[in-house]
């Protein structure tokens, strides 16, 4: 029996049980590439013990056998049994995803670095042996793991220590087969325990090399201005660095009282660098956090340049002007987070934008009145790099507007002229288009709604588009005449450096989707390959969950499609939050969200989602293939064919 025609039943539906899922496709769990993650996520631990005062000292030995061993001094992991699961709670840590001490907040652990509830597991999972030691109410207890999760020998007692002595030992030994190199960075291993020493102030981070012996300390006192400093220190600094921290005192939304942050930002003549931490965990990716930063720097800046009327006539200040000179280290403390992915690298809680912000903006407006030389060196830093990107754009206006096209009277447009800013929505329905005008930001968004399907033009000859409409407008405001694959293409007259689809999450959004990719791909193939074509993703549910108690505000969660939002309720049901207290609502279209909510989701650059349209390295003739399957007038036959094959395949959302 081929391939093909093998039954699909019963038998071919498999559960994978314990921790087989991170060893099938540990990809999902970790990064692959050394075993530095999941050493991390012990680490991790321990940093959280030390961040929520129970630690003073976090001690890490690489082994020369390439096991490394991680111990604090924090409070011991109970080894007791579980009340439900009756299995010794430190089992449990080890051999079960999405359990923990971290999801009940004022539970155990005020901050911690997430909710996924998987780390140490997968550490264990990935492991060939695990060795846990306990120090707790006067006795010690071992465990340990081989192969992943199973246990080799019980919870034993096998030692006494001091009643005020307490403090989890961690040793692991990776399984080189599930990483592309079984050596651990040192240098990368390095940077990553100072920088959890600089992140808490006052807390000892010790590391000995067993094969080179070579033994290093660090404890910052000073914490991250101190840190920063030294980083920067062979750059040309503008002013001075600006050093800070700021906490909410009232809880609103998903942002509990004392939620914040402190960060440390200094200006030099260089383009701008920066390290950003959620909870002591690395964000080498930034997110929301970064986004709220850069925002309270903004205003604060953009309002001291106002009042001093330092600004040139003509010349408005923006984001990037104050940001892309910008050195910063950012440590954000925040109770609920959510992260893209397990691996933790970019933060996406929406609501930490207004949180950082608004902690951000007051503190600084203070010290630029409190350094007033400081203060005018970065104003000016940032009026030149607005003044240089306001004469750029000004040629391309130039260019643009020497034509003699009409623009479209249906087109919204923006106020800027910085075309590698500025983003056109092309927006499925005048409904939705009523709501993204009032949604966008007008200096540098504009909004172009179109009216039912747009015309297929795969098989539509190059002299005929213009007769439809929609088409014609599209081509009109985009500044782009349709042209050939391949052909010398002039973009001098491109007015967006975003061109974004923005349809609603069903089939007959996908389908418009569709119409509009096959528009661009076949006539107009070097916006595509230039990478201005993106599409932007809306969320299909809103999870709200109401009020749990004092320091629990109600929270609403967006979330892009069912798996999301699978994944959103098992992590409530995790924290404890009762089916009755949450409510799923669906969006039916753009058309049902208001202004504020498509902001926040679909059309803020800080906190949307948005896929950038592209082919494949060597996969141009592929896709030629694909779409004259799909899209050509005489291919119905094939079409057939190939559904009647490939059907099955797709996840149909009816």
């Amino acid at each position: 029996m081929t391939q093909e025609s093998k039954v699909y039943d019963e038998s071919d539906f498999d559960v994978l049980e314990g921790l087989e899922p991170v060893r099938q496709v540990p990809g999902m769990y970790t990064r692959t590439k050394n075993p530095l993650h999941i050493i991390q996520e012990v680490l991790d631990n321990a940093a959280d013990e030390a961040q929520n005062g129970h630690a003073s000292r976090i001690d890490v030995i690489v082994h020369k056998d390439h096991s490394v061993s991680v111990a604090d001094n924090g409070r011991g992991i109970p080894v007791g049994l579980h009340p439900i699961k009756q299995i010794p709670v430190v089992v449990l840590a080890y051999t079960k995803l999405h359990a923990g001490a971290k999801f009940r907040k004022g539970n155990s652990y005020q901050r911690s670095g997430g909710l996924h509830g998987v780390g140490v597991a997968v550490t264990n999972a990935l492991s060939t042996k695990v060795e846990v030691e306990v120090k707790r109410d006067g006795k010690i207890h071992r465990v340990h793991f081989l192969d992943g999760d199973r246990e080799i020998s019980p919870v034993a007692e096998v030692g006494e220590c001091g009643p005020r002595t307490s403090g989890t030992r961690v040793r692991a030994w990776p399984n080189p087969k599930y990483f592309d190199s079984p050596n651990i960075p040192l240098g990368e291993f390095e940077e990553l325990l100072r920088s959890k020493a600089m992140l808490m102030p006052g807390v000892n981070v010790n590391f000995r090399n067993e094969d080179s012996g070579d033994e290093k300390s660090w404890c910052y006192k000073d914490g991250i201005g101190a840190y920063l400093a030294d980083r920067i220190a062979h750059l040309d600094l503008v002013g001075e660095v600006f050093t800070s921290q700021g906490y909410v005192t009232e809880s609103s939304d998903s942002i509990i009282e004392g939620d914040g942050g402190k960060w440390a930002v200094a200006w030099t003549a260089e383009s701008g660098k920066g390290e950003s931490y959620v909870n002591l965990i690395p964000t080498p990716l930034g997110g929301t956090h970064e986004a709220g930063l850069r925002a309270g720097l903004f205003e604060a800046l953009k309002a001291y340049c106002e009042h001093h009327a330092m600004l040139p006539r003509g010349i408005t200040l923006q984001a990037e002007d104050v940001w892309s000179h910008a050195q910063f280290v950012l440590s954000a403390s925040v109770t609920h987070t959510q992260f893209q992915g397990q691996t933790k690298d970019k933060l996406t809680s929406r609501e930490v934008v207004r949180l950082l912000s608004s902690v951000v903006r007051d503190p600084f407006d203070h010290w630029l009145i409190d350094h007033p030389d400081a203060a005018k060196k970065i104003a000016e830093l940032a009026i030149r790099h607005a003044t240089a990107r306001a004469k750029q754009g000004k040629v391309v206006e130039k260019r643009k507007s020497s034509g003699v096209a009409t623009l479209p009277g249906k087109l919204t447009d923006c106020e800027s002229t910085d075309i590698g800013r500025n983003e056109l929505f092309l927006v499925e329905g005048d409904s939705a288009g009523g709501s993204a005008k009032q949604a966008r930001d007008r200096e540098y968004q504009a909004i172009l709604p179109l009216r039912g399907k747009v015309l297929n033009t795969f098989d539509t000859a190059r002299d005929q588009l213009f007769a439809n409409n929609e088409v014609h407008d599209i081509s009109v405001a985009i500044g782009v005449d349709p042209h050939e694959r391949g052909a010398e293409v002039d973009l001098s007259g491109l007015r967006y450096g975003k061109i974004s689809l923005l349809t609603d999450a069903d089939v007959d959004g996908s389908h418009i989707q569709t119409l509009l990719l096959t528009l661009f791909f076949t006539h107009f193939p070097a916006l595509v390959d230039g990478g201005y074509i993106y599409i932007a993703q809306p969320p299909l549910f809103r999870v709200d969950v109401s009020a749990q108690g004092k320091g629990r505000p109600a929270r609403k969660i967006y979330c892009l499609d069912e798996a999301e939002r699978s994944s959103v309720l098992k992590q409530l049901a995790a924290e404890g939050v009762r089916d009755s207290s949450i409510t799923i609502a669906r969006f039916k279209g753009l058309g049902e969200m208001n202004p504020e909510q498509l902001r926040e989701t679909t059309m803020h650059p800080d906190t949307r989602r948005m896929l950038q349209v592209g082919i494949p390295d060597g996969a141009l003739e592929e896709t030629v293939r694909a779409f004259h399957l799909l899209m050509g007038k005489g291919e119905a036959g094939s079409r057939r064919t190939w559904l009647e094959t490939k059907g099955d395949l797709a996840e149909l959302d009816v």
